[in-house]
Parts: C-alpha cells; sequence; structure tokens
C-alpha cells in the first residue's frame, strides 16, 4: 500500500500553495505520487456539497446537522477514492490530499456542543474509515492560522468579492468555532502542526513548506 499524507487547515490557510509545492517536491526526488482535492466538485458526487455550500438547505451552517454534512462530504471521498486513486494507492503511491474526513473533524464537528466532540470523532472514524473503507491518513499535517489573517486572505483571493465567499467562510463565528475544534483534534490526534504566522503577520511560502519538508523527513519519507 502507498502512504496517505493531508494537508489540512481552514480556508484560507495555504493548503492549495503547500500542495503544490510538495508535489513538485516529490516530483523532484522521484517519489511516485497522486494528488487529490476535497470536495472534488468536478464530480457529480459533490451536488449535495455544493447544494449546502450555496444555502439550498438553509441559509447557516447549522441549517444541515453535523452527521448529515458529514455524509455529503464522506460520499464523495468514496467517489474519489473508487474512481481516481485506489489503484495508485494499492500500487504503492504517495496520494497528497489537500483536505480529507480530517475536514469534516474540523467544520462539522464544531457545530456540536464540546461534550460531544469524542463522540463524533469515534463516530466519524468508524463511518469513514470502517463501513466505507477509506484509507486512514498516515500523516496529518495541519497549517495554522488566526481567523483575522485568513479571512483577509480569503478577501484577497476573491478580490473583496464577499459574495463569493461559501456558506462556511462568510460566518465568522462559524469560523472561530471550526478553529477551536481544530486545535483540539490537532492535539488528540497528534497531527503535525504548523504556526503559518510570526508577530501576526504570515510567515512566507517558502518557510512554511520548509517545515511541511522537514516533518516529512523526519517521518522518513
Amino acid at each position: 500500500m502507498g502512504k496517505l499524507v493531508v494537508i489540512e487547515g481552514l480556508d484560507g490557510s495555504g493548503k492549495n500553495t503547500q500542495t503544490k509545492l510538495l508535489l513538485e517536491y516529490f516530483d523532484n526526488i522521484g517519489v511516485k505520487n497522486k494528488y487529490v482535492t476535497f470536495p472534488n466538485y468536478e464530480s457529480p458526487s459533490s451536488s449535495l456539497i455544493k447544494m449546502y455550500q450555496n444555502s439550498e438547505f438553509g441559509s447557516e451552517p447549522n441549517s444541515v446537522n453535523a452527521y448529515a454534512a458529514s455524509s455529503f462530504y464522506a460520499v464523495d471521498r468514496f467517489a474519489s477514492f473508487k474512481k481516481f486513486w485506489e489503484k495508485e494507492y494499492i500500487e504503492g503511491h504517495v496520494i497528497l490530499c489537500d483536505r480529507y474526513t480530517t475536514s469534516n473533524a474540523i467544520y462539522q464537528m464544531s457545530k456540536l456542543p464540546e461534550s460531544e466532540w469524542d463522540m463524533y470523532l469515534e463516530w466519524l472514524s468508524d463511518y469513514e474509515y470502517c463501513k466505507l473503507e477509506l484509507p486512514k491518513p498516515d500523516k496529518v499535517i495541519y497549517l495554522s492560522v488566526p481567523i483575522e489573517i485568513s479571512q483577509s486572505l480569503l478577501t484577497k483571493r476573491y478580490m473583496g468579492n464577499e459574495a463569493q465567499k461559501d456558506i462556511h467562510e462568510s460566518n465568522l463565528k462559524f469560523l472561530k468555532d471550526c478553529k477551536k475544534a481544530a486545535e483540539y483534534v490537532a492535539k488528540i490526534q497528534n497531527w503535525c502542526k504548523i504556526e503559518c504566522t510570526n508577530g501576526g503577520v504570515m510567515r512566507s511560502m517558502v518557510s512554511i513548506h520548509e517545515d511541511v519538508v522537514d516533518i516529512l523527513k523526519r517521518w522518513g519519507l
């Protein structure tokens, strides 16, 4: 089997940038790899996700409960695995994921009372890794960015058009809850956390990439 490496973080944390840099790194050192990103908006399997994110089930993230929304994303992952990367994973490639089951642990768990978080995480692991038989991540690298900074980066991404933000990105209170959930699950599940800011300023993408590579080298990749 291959190895499954996940780059995780809230919207605006630089996941896409770091994933691309890591793909170049793998290519340069001759590591066979396959890139996947979630949700897979090009696939019909993301239809319910798009309806949810476009507020068709309600204007607030909590309009769809944690377990129902988790299922939307899990089914999309299952379709992606079976259609696009199961073969490469079996053949021993490194599968590099921009988001994974770990995003449910951040965005959906945050909808629940903290007293239910551990129960949710047990359910999520059983549902996706046992019931759906999706591979478990071998390494999760979590890019930690304060909400104020990630929101500023999102605004730049959308060139100031706040209307382009989805149901998650546009809800500041929800994102603060997600940040709290992310820090919690990163700690108890031993994610490799990278602080992406220094003195309230975003670090350079190169310096963050160096931290990512250092983690993987120490892991033996």
